[in-house]
This record gives C-alpha cells, structure tokens and sequence, in this order.
C-alpha cells in the first residue's frame, strides 16, 4: 500500500485526515504494525523547542523624514547589522547590549517586540545627497515596521551530544552549568518528537516545506549551518513572519557566563505515504543515542565517555563509572509536546496542507572544520625551557635559596622520578620562613593541586587557565607529567609585543 500527498492533502481538505503526533506514533505501530499504522495514520507531527543560537530577524522600519541611510543601528541598545540597504537590519539573537552585556540581547528584543513592547530603534549615518540625516532615535512596535521575517540560519538540530565536566571547577557553557567532577549531565532535544529524526532521509524536509514556527506557519528555506547529517546532526534554515508569532514559543533566555540564546518551538508535519515512512517515525528516546562528551577539555574535538540514550537521559539519572550523575534537560519536553499537538490541531482544521521539498536537503553531508591558514600560536613558541624545580624532600631554606636567585617564582616540586607532584612560590616559602617551627621540609607546604599545560596547547587556553585560577604561572608538561618548561605572564608579555599580533 503507499499512499500520495495529493490524497492526504485531500483528506485534510475534506477534515478526514488522521493525524498523529510523532509520540504517539510508536504505540501505533507496536498494535497494528506498519502495515496497519500506514493505513491508519495519514501526517505525523513533529516538535522541539530549545535554545537555538543561531537565529534572528530581517527588519525594514521605513523610511524618516528626512530619510536616513542607517550605517550602525541599536534596538534597545543592542547593535543590529545594517550592511543591507538604507532602513533594512538583521538583528541576531546572540549579539549582546552595549549597556546590558549578557542580561539583555537580540533574542530579547525580538521577543520584546512579538509580546507588544515598544522598542527604542537608535541608528547614525555619515549623511549622503540623496540620504542627509546624520541620526534618528525612535520607538517602534512590532506593528509599525514594514517587514519583520524571522530567518534562522541553524535551528532543530536531530540531536544534540550530552555535556559533563571532569575538572575540578565550574563551567560555564552552551550546555548550561556544569559541576565539577561530574557532579551533573546535561542535555538538550526532543528526542522522539525531533522533526529530522523523524525523517533522517530528509525525504519530506526541505525547501518550501511548510513548518510551525515560533506559533506562526513558517517554511523551511534549505539545510542549515553545521547540517551535518551524516554524523546524525541535520539542521534546517527556516523562516516564519514574526507579525505572526506568539511568546508563547518564543522566549529569551542567558546562559550564564556564555551569554544570551533564543528558545524557539519548531515543528515539521511529515506525510505517512509508506511503511519507510511509518518505521521512521515510530522511532523511540531508546534507539536515539547521543555521546557524553567531556566540555572539560578545550578542544573541538572532545572526548567521548560513553554513548548514552534519551531515554536514558529523561529519566534523570546515568550510570557512570559506577555512579549515579543527575541529568537536566536544556530544552522543554512539554513544550515540544505542545508544538507537536498544535500542528496536529492545525492540520485537523485544514489550515495547513503538506508539500514535497521543491528542492532537497542532503542527508549525507558532513561538516568540516575550519580551514585555517595561520596557526594559533602554541606555549611551545614562547615557553621557557630553562626550569627550576626542587625536590619535595628538600627543605625549605633550599627553595627560599633558589628564589633569592631571581630566576624564578615558582618552583616546581617534583618526586624522586622526576614527575610533577606540586609547586611553591615566593609567597609560599616566605610564610614558611616566617614560622620555620610548623614545616621544614617542600613537601609540608607546596600546593599538591597544580594547574599546568602542554607545549601543543593553545596560548588562547593557557591565558584562560591563568585567568580563572588566578596564577600567574604554569608549569609545563609532558605525557609522562614531567616538567619539561614553564610559562609565565612574562612569556606572555613577549608573545603579545611579537609577531603574533603583526
């Protein structure tokens, strides 16, 4: 049996189509098997709402009197891109106030102005003949511009990896707050109402797709940025009038200490013409496996602990490593629910019919990395090779000797092989002069917990080190922790007077 889109669009014309939800789709097909789920079901809908980054808006305010080409524009103090034309902007959902830093953003003013706010508009311009004013200041609602297009260049991805932290502090991410030593996973999706794991072929995803978008009826305009569907993360680029849009699906948010995101409801109506397409979308949270990646390493690629399922995921608890870490959704569920539900309402009313891309999404692409032509530099290019260390059993007055040299500031400690096992500095070796009766020996009063780096590392990462643990000093290491170098904020004075910056 196989069905077409013309038959179903029809059955939605005439109000018979049965349409479904992609959770309760599995139910559906584990009764009346996929035979029998195709002949039943007619559209599955899909849905997911979660901080999704990369969005904004197109803006047209019209043009002043006297007329104005805007060259840098501010809505409420936050700088929209007017490289586009005299009264035209893009305001993205991640760009931060001036005023406001990370509290306030683009995604704020965009759900500010569909909430009904007035919003400050503040732009200047150099002035030309054909366009003389030099600056304009006004409020502007959301009914007074011309256009507003929502254009989101990356939004629903298929999946998203899980987050941990393996180092010792706290961090601050995309994927929320992480505590130290695994003290929590994080995770963000839809799981099994995900519109492109519904249809990882991405045979009914693509251009001029109509979609749910923000509360409005939107369309898919082609594969996003970063689609990368072979590795199991699709993204779509979609558009939806923002005149149309309720707060409801569209909400600001911070995550604190990366900065500001836009949450958004998107859902994708899929056809039900074929058993490919009923055993695709009676996918269960227990067959979508994602990674648990380690965000305590500082790299683009890092590493894997274990492969986990968003089943696992949404029952709050994985076991690793023999213990039980708590987890957290970043993206709503009931909300990703209520997308998929009212899709659903919308299709049952005949408000919205289903199409074929007119122009496909490559379900095979893979992303790359950045093509970069110059290197960053690494510690390697300006540490210094010329290391002073002490071992943990020698006595204090030997460090304090060492130090008087003036060769160093810190010393670090090292045990009977050689590896790394602490470090002292001036400070820590004049307090142990001071009260020469409670220590005699390194070992007494070094600092066991050392924060280091490696000669490959980036200078970028080093800095960041420095910056959070407050040091000004980091020994560096090799595979087997021994102390091969070290870099300081005077290594760092020499890059940053260098070649490097020319």
């Amino acid at each position: 049996m196989r069905k077409s889109i013309d038959q179903i669009n029809q059955r939605i014309r005439d109000g018979n189509a049965h349409v479904v939800t992609a959770e309760q789709m599995p139910g559906i097909v584990a009764e009346l098997g996929e035979e029998g789920a195709l002949k039943e079901v007619d559209v599955v809908t899909t849905g997911t709402f979660g901080a999704m980054c990369s969005s904004g808006a197109f803006l047209n305010f019209g043009h002043a009197e006297p007329p104005i080409r805007m060259e840098r524009i501010w809505l409420n103090d936050v700088e929209a891109y007017g490289g586009l034309a005299a009264v035209d902007a893009y305001i993205g959902a991640t760009q931060q106030s001036t005023t406001r830093e990370e509290q306030y953003g683009g995604a704020h003013v965009i759900e500010d102005l569909v909430s009904g706010k007035a919003v400050e508009l503040r732009a200047i311009s150099r002035g030309t003949d054909c366009y003389p004013r030099r600056t304009i200041t006004t409020e502007l609602l959301l009914e007074n511009l011309n256009q507003a297009t929502m254009c989101n260049p990356r939004n629903a991805y298929q999946r998203y990896n899980a987050a941990v932290n393996t180092t010792d502090r706290t961090l601050h991410t995309y994927m929320g707050t992480l505590l130290p030593s695994c003290g929590n996973i994080t995770y963000s999706g839809a799981g099994l109402l995900n519109p492109v794991t519904n249809d990882p072929k991405l045979r009914f995803i693509g251009s001029g797709v109509p979609i749910f978008l923000c509360g409005s009826q939107g369309m898919v305009i082609g594969e996003g940025t970063q689609h990368s569907p072979a590795g199991g993360f699709g993204t779509l680029m979609v558009t939806g009038d923002l005149k149309q849009m309720s707060q409801d699906f569209l909400r600001a948010a911070t995550m604190t200490g990366y900065g500001v995101t836009l949450y958004v409801g998107l859902g994708v109506p899929l056809p039900v013409i074929d058993t490919e397409v009923v055993r695709a979308t009676a996918v269960r949270d227990e067959d979508i496996t994602v990674d648990l990646i380690d965000y305590g390493v500082p790299s683009r690629n890092r590493p894997a602990l274990k492969k986990v399922t968003y089943a696992e995921l949404r029952s709050g608890v994985v076991n690793l490593n023999g213990d039980e870490v708590r987890t957290s959704s970043l993206s709503s569920f009931r909300r990703a629910r209520l997308v998929a539900e009212t899709l659903k309402n919308w299709i049952e009313r005949g408000s919205m019919e289903l199409c074929i891309p007119t122009r496909p999404i490559d379900p095979k692409k893979q992303v790359r990395p950045m093509h970069e032509t110059v290197k960053g530099p690494r510690v390697l290019d300006i540490m210094d090779r010329n290391v002073v260390s002490i071992g943990e059993n020698e006595e204090i007055k030997t460090a304090a000797q060492k130090l008087l040299k003036g060769e160093t500031n810190h010393l670090p400690v090292i045990n009977t092989k050689g590896r790394l096992v602490g470090i002292v500095t001036t400070f820590d070796i004049s307090k142990a002069v001071a009260n020469p009766q409670k220590a005699s020996l390194v070992r007494d009063i070094m600092k066991k917990k050392v924060v280091t780096t490696t000669s490959d590392e980036a200078v970028d990462i080093a800095v960041r080190k420095l910056e959070q643990y407050n040091i000004s000093a980091l020994p560096v290491v090799d595979a087997q922790n021994h102390v091969v170098a070290m870099l300081t904020a005077m290594d760092l004075g020499k890059l940053f007077g260098g070649r490097w910056l020319k």
